[in-house]
């Protein structure tokens, strides 16, 4: 079920060592692709978060900075986490990425679903996803592809850590997408456009009296 890669990421392991200067090879795929831009940060939701609003703070990370170990995201109650993430337009998702740990905080089950705003943790657990993944224990990048055919048109998307790797307490740091945006509202403009009526065509043969405005009054 784990589907994770590194192939846009062979040299991020390296970044602490070199400073940062030269991962050009990493960064370019990965940005080239990013939602970063199109995401809808004032509207991002997560519960049982234990500090207020960082779950926005991780998403709101840039790629340069993905691998800060702050600010992060920690459960609060118990392991369980559950984010809602607007986008600005439409999106055709092609993975996710994530960032966590080696450690037993690690999220484990992950179940991602698309387009829900009435979601609480009763119902997560209880529907089935648009698809389930299992992560792993690591502090790289897990970039997470998901099933193109499924995640074409959306809008939000939700994520639900159902559990970990037994610790009390889920940790992210680090949480972005890739894929491609496209900008909604464009069809309404063409059918107003061709519903219209034009006068030109209600004109009486034979005059220039509008029958349109010949009826007003």
């Amino acid at each position: 079920m784990s589907s994770h890669c590194h192939d846009e990421h062979d040299h991020s392991g390296h970044d602490h060592s070199e400073g940062g200067h030269d991962h050009s090879d990493d960064i370019t795929p990965a940005l080239q692709y990013s939602l970063y831009q199109h995401i809808n940060f004032d509207e991002i939701t997560t519960f049982n978060e234990e500090e207020p609003h960082s779950g926005k703070a991780i998403v709101k990370k840039t790629w340069a900075e993905r691998l800060q170990d702050e600010p992060e995201l920690a459960s609060d109650a118990d392991e369980q986490l559950l984010m809602r993430i607007p986008f600005t337009g439409q999106v055709k998702l092609h993975s996710i990425l994530i960032r966590t740990s080696p450690s037993s905080s690690a999220p484990q089950t992950l179940k991602v679903f698309i387009n829900r705003d009435d979601l609480d943790f009763a119902t997560a657990s209880d529907l089935a996803p648009t698809q389930e993944f299992s992560l792993s224990q690591t502090s790289e990048i897990q970039d997470i592809a998901v099933k193109r055919a499924l995640f074409g048109k959306v809008q939000s998307i939700t994520l639900f850590v159902e559990d970990n790797y037994g610790d009390d307490v889920s940790r992210i740091s680090y949480l972005g997408f890739k894929g491609d945006w496209m900008q909604l509202g464009r069809a309404p403009t063409n059918i107003l456009y061709e519903a219209a009526a034009n006068p030109n065509d209600h004109k009486i043969k034979g005059t220039s009296v509008n029958q349109m405005g010949s009826r007003l009054g």
